[in-house]
């Protein structure tokens, strides 16, 4: 009875530390660095949240999105080079360029400017722009250069709404109005058809 205790107790003894030694290397073992494009995922997902929340005005967006636009164009330019390929001084170049593009979208999701849509019908409209903006973001229906464009769009519209409401005690005219409705109606349109033009990040 006592020799197959002691022959259980040693088997198990002896078993712990393989499970530990198994254990131990699967935790320890570094994780892959993130590749070129696992980085303009994330940095569009970020980008596309802060137009989402509010966090990142419409001209903000626009100069994040003109960034990222500039990027994918030096990378298509060093990949066209090099057959394809990514040198590895062309990968440290372009994860430095990231790192301060994501630096740029940290601060203008934590500054003080923040896009407010109010609860009118243009406020409303203009948020749904922005959502369906963000989604195309998202999802990689609308590249940076698109992206850039459509809020270029809608930065023009808001400097036309905020002037149009300082001319009228914070207010719109019912001419005003009609024209931002049919203003935002152009807009719309842009932002479906570059949704489905066939072009994705």
């Amino acid at each position: 009875m006592n020799k197959a205790i002691f022959i259980a107790a040693a088997a198990i003894a002896f078993s712990v530390p393989s499970a530990f030694a198994q254990s131990t290397t699967t935790n320890t073992t570094p994780n892959n660095p993130p590749t070129i494009a696992d980085r303009k995922e994330n940095q569009q997902d970020r980008i596309a949240q802060g137009v989402q929340s509010g966090e990142l005005t419409s001209g903000e967006t626009k100069r994040l999105e003109t960034g990222e636009a500039a990027l994918n164009k030096e990378e298509h330019t060093m990949r066209t080079e090099d057959n394809g390929h990514l040198t590895a001084v062309d990968r440290t170049k372009l994860n430095n360029q990231q790192n301060r593009l994501s630096n740029r979208i940290y601060d203008d999701k934590h500054n003080a400017a923040t896009q407010h849509y109010g609860n009118s019908e243009v406020g409303k409209r203009e948020e749904n722009q922005q959502d369906r903006i963000a989604q195309g973001i998202k999802s990689g229906q609308l590249t940076p250069a698109e992206s850039a464009r459509l809020e270029k769009q809608q930065q023009g519209l808001n400097r036309e709404v905020n002037g149009m409401r300082e001319a009228n005690g914070g207010k719109l005219t019912p001419y005003e109005k009609a024209l931002v409705n049919h203003q935002q109606n152009h807009a719309s349109a842009n932002i479906h058809a570059k949704k489905h033009n066939g072009r994705v990040q």
